[in-house]
C-alpha cells in the first residue's frame, strides 16, 4: 500500500519560512517524480515544484527563487523549503508521486500552510 505522509505545515507570518516534509512508503521511487502541489480556497490545485530521481527540478513561476524542492532517495523523503512566504502562498500543500508531475499517481493527505500576520 502506497502512502505519502506530509508534515511541517502551520501558521507563519509574512516573510517567514517553513519546511514541508513528505515520507513515502510502499512505492519504488525509481523513475518516480516527486512533486508538491497546493490548493488555495476557491482555486484549482496547482503544481508548485517537482524533482526527478536524479535531481532535475521545476518550479512554478510564483515560487521560483523562494521555494526549494529536494529529495533523499535512500530514505524516501521529499522536502519543500519555503522562504519569504506571502499571504498568497496560503493553501493546502500536497505531496504527490508518479511518472508525471502534472498527473501524479499518488497523493498525500495534505498539510495546511497559512501565511498571516
Amino acid at each position: 500500500q502506497v502512502q505519502l505522509v506530509e508534515s511541517g505545515g502551520g501558521l507563519v507570518q509574512p516573510g517567514g519560512a517553513l519546511v514541508l516534509s513528505c515520507s513515502a512508503s510502499g512505492i519504488n521511487l525509481n523513475n518516480i517524480v516527486m512533486a508538491w502541489h497546493r490548493q488555495a480556497p476557491g482555486k484549482q490545485r496547482e503544481l508548485v515544484a517537482s524533482i526527478t530521481r536524479t535531481g532535475t527540478r521545476t518550479y512554478a513561476g510564483s515560487v521560483e527563487g523562494r521555494f526549494t524542492i529536494s529529495r533523499v532517495n535512500n530514505i524516501a523523503m521529499t522536502y519543500l523549503h519555503m522562504n519569504n512566504l506571502a499571504p498568497e502562498d496560503t493553501a493546502v500543500y500536497y505531496c504527490a508521486a508518479g511518472p508525471s508531475p502534472t498527473h501524479p499517481t499518488y497523493w498525500g493527505q495534505g498539510t495546511q500552510v497559512t501565511v498571516s500576520s
